[in-house]
Order: C-alpha cells, then sequence, then structure tokens
C-alpha cells in the first residue's frame, strides 16, 4: 500500500526546464564554453554537482566551479525565476493525493529557497509534510540521497512510497532505492528514455494524473 508521494519540482510541477537551461548555457558561455542548448537541456534535472563536470573538466572546476555556480544561482533567480509557471492542476493533485490519507514530500536539486518559492507559487504550503533539497544532499540526481532523506523524513520504507518525476534522473535516483517512479512528460524528455530509465507509469502533466487518479499507481493501481 501507497503511503507517500514524492514530487520532484522542476519540469514536473513547475514549468522551469527551458529555463534552468538557459540558466546554465549563458553560465557556461560566461565561463568560455559555448554549449548548444539541447545538449545542455538534456542535463536538466541533474544538480549543479552533476551537471557541471559533464561539460568541464576536474581542473576547470577546481579552478572557477563554486564561482560558476554560484554565478548561475545568481543569474537564475534575477533573470529567469520570476518566469517559472506552475503547470495546472498541481493543488487539486495534491488534494486528493491527502484526501487518500498518504503524506506528500518534495524532493528536488534545488535549493531550499527555491523550493520555498515553488511552494507559495503552487498553493501547496499546507499540504506538504516534508522536503529534501539539494541542501540535504552530498550528491544530487541521479544519486539517491535526495529521495532518501525525503523517505527518511516520511518515516516510510521504500515500497511504501512512490516518486513522480520528469527525468530519467529522477527514475535512476529512485531506483537505487527501489522506489518507483511515476514519469511525466511535461519536462520535455522523451517517454522511451522516462520508460528505460524505469519509470511504471507515464503521465502527460499534473492535470493528466489528476483526472486518470483512480487507475494510477498513487491508488494503488498495478502498471
Amino acid at each position: 500500500m501507497i503511503k507517500a508521494v514524492i514530487f520532484d519540482i522542476d519540469g514536473t510541477l513547475v514549468d522551469s526546464v527551458d529555463l534552468h537551461a538557459q540558466a546554465w548555457k549563458e553560465t557556461f558561455k560566461h565561463f568560455g564554453k559555448d554549449i548548444p542548448y539541447q545538449q545542455v537541456r538534456h542535463q536538466i534535472g541533474k544538480g549543479g554537482d552533476q551537471l557541471m563536470p559533464v561539460f568541464f573538466s576536474r581542473d576547470e572546476l577546481d579552478e572557477f566551479g563554486k564561482r560558476m555556480e554560484t554565478f548561475r544561482s545568481e543569474l537564475f533567480e534575477r533573470e529567469f525565476l520570476p518566469r517559472v509557471r506552475p503547470f495546472p492542476k498541481v493543488r487539486e493533485l495534491f488534494e486528493r493525493t491527502k484526501e487518500e490519507g498518504k503524506k506528500i514530500a518534495l524532493a528536488s536539486s534545488a535549493k531550499a529557497e527555491e523550493i520555498d518559492f515553488y511552494k507559495e507559487l503552487l498553493r501547496i504550503e499546507d499540504l506538504v509534510e516534508e522536503e529534501a533539497s539539494a541542501d540535504d544532499a552530498e550528491k544530487s540526481k541521479p544519486h539517491p540521497d535526495i529521495f532518501e532523506a525525503a523517505l527518511n523524513r516520511l518515516n516510510v520504507r521504500p515500497a511504501e512510497a512512490i516518486a513522480v518525476g520528469d527525468t530519467p534522473y529522477d527514475a535512476d535516483a529512485a531506483g537505487r532505492l527501489r522506489i518507483k517512479t511515476i514519469g511525466m512528460r511535461c519536462g520535455g524528455f522523451p517517454e522511451t528514455e522516462l520508460t528505460s530509465a524505469g519509470c511504471i507509469a507515464i503521465y502527460d502533466d499534473p492535470a493528466d494524473l489528476l483526472g486518470r487518479y483512480e487507475a494510477s499507481p498513487i491508488a494503488g493501481a498495478e502498471d
């Protein structure tokens, strides 16, 4: 029986993937590398600690990695965060989940202050029991640290929880803890990548999941 649902945020609950990708692309260019946009976008869902080494060497990161991540964080907060918009029906999905007696946690590679912003934007502050951010993890997704922190705070076993995310990195991270994952297309990743990473069911967005809730793995339906 599912007792808790652990939701990713970026690309799952809010339309922010393109904005994150653009912020990283501009940051990389500022530090000397003009990386094609689609290459950057395909890495969104990872935290900076896992994303930057895809494009920069260890020596480069030792030299200016911390400055680069700070530059990206400040750029995103200043130029892009105000442009983030919620996907429809998130609050209604959370309300339905709570009505079923299930706990809700957020597990994101974002910083804690970004999560606070998103909770207010989505109007879900009163519906979330626990949260885990990049600040709670030694390594971000696709490593399992963030989901593990959420799981521990919920005080449930992996078999009693299900994750909801939009990237293969979510499914990979949750799967390392034996947590099953629902995939969302709204983040822009191909369905084939989501299923290959282990997603047991795929939905367009939160509204689609809400509309088919009774037949979903959250409600206990078998895939």
